[in-house]
């Protein structure tokens, strides 16, 4: 049972900064503030300068963020926990056909959806001149990590198992060390917060431990493109140390926004998604607040903190009046997802 409330806890603490965020987006810290009175603590209709906003979205609704996640995951279950290319890629095509949310698909995976619906090559996606490099900004994004939790939530413990899972959900459209990295980074966190005698401190571990395999598993596999550019491992490390000092929300976000970023590149939201996470203490619903309030990508930033904080802290310290408003405004079967990544991973702890 307390696996279950762990990966809820995870999904729909994830699903809930995603939805926080909406309707914050691209926004400064100062705006946000100025129109919410404060750091975003309840959800908004998101207004029409944001993407969700633009697209009609509700207070409480994902955005593609989250609804990737759980296609993602009700992919895990349909395989019984296997990963393939071929499944993960028919299911980012599923998802891209079914998914209202695929109006705000981000700019790596746009293209290389576009690509294989007309039948070319995702890997031939903006190359540069008659070569075969394609351009530095493409797949050094974050969609990778701010959907990659199921992987690492039905491999408790198994940290390299949840990287070399990671992997393939970076593929086609994340094929860059830096965005294979940061995805490794987030999937293995979350299979450490599922652990027996977990904390902050250890998750913070397991995500460097991560960062660093993912960058290892990068630089063997042919798909995967060496790019240049800040190390996953050497932001997060930063974005800790920032976090610990820090003495106030409003301290750790002007820190983390000024010397790691929150743009949509992986190399600035995701580490300051964890460095938002260790400042509360893996708390639920800090670490969104923190998350939807920090201005730029905010319902990535948010999501990817809370899948580290909810599968630390289960579902129990998720607040309940929140998520009956989430739950509504969406039509996910979160619980059922959730059992149904709770079985995998039960199963796997067992053998």
């Amino acid at each position: 049972m307390e696996l279950y409330d762990r990966i809820l806890g995870s999904i729909s603490t994830a699903a809930m900064g995603d939805a926080l965020g909406a309707a914050t987006e691209q926004w400064s810290t100062s705006e946000i503030y100025a129109r919410y009175h404060g750091p975003v603590r309840t959800f908004h209709k998101p207004p029409p300068d944001t993407f969700a906003g633009a697209a009609g979205s509700e207070a409480g609704e994902v955005t593609d963020d989250a609804s990737q996640m759980f296609y993602l995951a009700q992919m895990i279950i349909n395989t019984g926990g296997r990963v393939t290319e071929e499944a993960w890629t028919a299911c980012l095509l599923r998802w891209a056909a079914e998914s209202p949310m695929v109006v705000n698909m981000g700019p790596s995976t746009r293209p290389v959806v576009e690509a294989l619906r007309a039948g070319r090559d995702p890997y031939s996606v903006n190359t540069i001149g008659q070569s075969n490099r394609q351009t530095t900004h493409m797949g050094i994004t974050n969609g990778a990590a701010m959907r990659v939790a199921p992987v690492g939530l039905v491999r408790p413990g198994d940290l390299a198992g949840a990287c070399h899972d990671a992997v393939v959900t970076c593929l086609p459209a994340h094929n860059t060390q830096q965005a294979v990295s940061a995805a490794c980074a987030l999937a293995a966190g979350v299979a450490q917060a599922l652990t027996p005698g977990a904390d902050v401190f250890s998750v913070v571990r397991a995500c460097l431990n991560g960062a660093a395999l993912g960058e290892e598993l990068a630089g063997r596999h042919p798909r995967i493109r060496l790019v240049p550019g800040a190390r996953i491992g050497s932001r997060i490390e930063s974005a800790v140390s920032l976090a610990v000092r820090a003495r106030t929300r409003e301290e750790v976000m002007n820190l983390l926004e000024s010397h790691i970023g929150n743009s949509v590149e992986a190399a600035e939201s995701v580490p300051t998604a964890i460095g938002l996470f260790v400042f509360a203490l893996g708390d639920p619903l800090e670490s969104i607040v923190s998350g939807a309030s920090i201005g730029n990508d905010t319902d990535s930033i948010a999501a990817m903190a809370g899948a580290l904080a909810g599968a630390l802290r289960g579902f129990c310290h998720v607040p309940r009046d929140l998520y009956a408003v989430f739950r509504a405004a969406n039509t996910f079967d979160v619980e059922s997802i959730a059992r149904g990544l709770a079985e995998i991973a039960a199963r796997r702890i067992a053998a």
